[in-house]
């Protein structure tokens, strides 16, 4: 399993999440390999995104598709490009 995080500023965290929920989410479920997403407001804005998948392609893909994805449907909501991290995934629990 592989994990990509993204880290973002949101002028609108709120309005973030609804635009995730109802637009985002939809297509990432349909990706061959997804198994989870989770999206975290840590405060003053920051967003994190935590997105698995079964294979590191489904990871990477997932990082091309949230790009596009912004830039179509909440690019006024959220200030530069964020901070991707990804890797395999070494220890999980549900």
């Amino acid at each position: 399993m592989f994990a990509s995080i993204r880290r973002y500023r949101a002028t609108e965290p709120e309005e973030v999440r609804r635009r995730v929920e109802v637009g985002f989410l939809p297509i990432l479920r349909k990706q061959p390999g997804f198994v989870s997403y989770t999206l975290v407001h840590a405060g003053n804005g920051t967003m994190v995104s935590i997105t698995t998948f079964d294979t590191r392609e489904g990871a990477e893909r997932s990082n091309r598709m949230a790009a596009e994805w912004i830039v179509e449907n909440i690019a006024p909501l959220v200030q530069g490009r964020p901070d991707i991290t990804q890797g395999e995934v070494v220890a999980h629990a549900a």
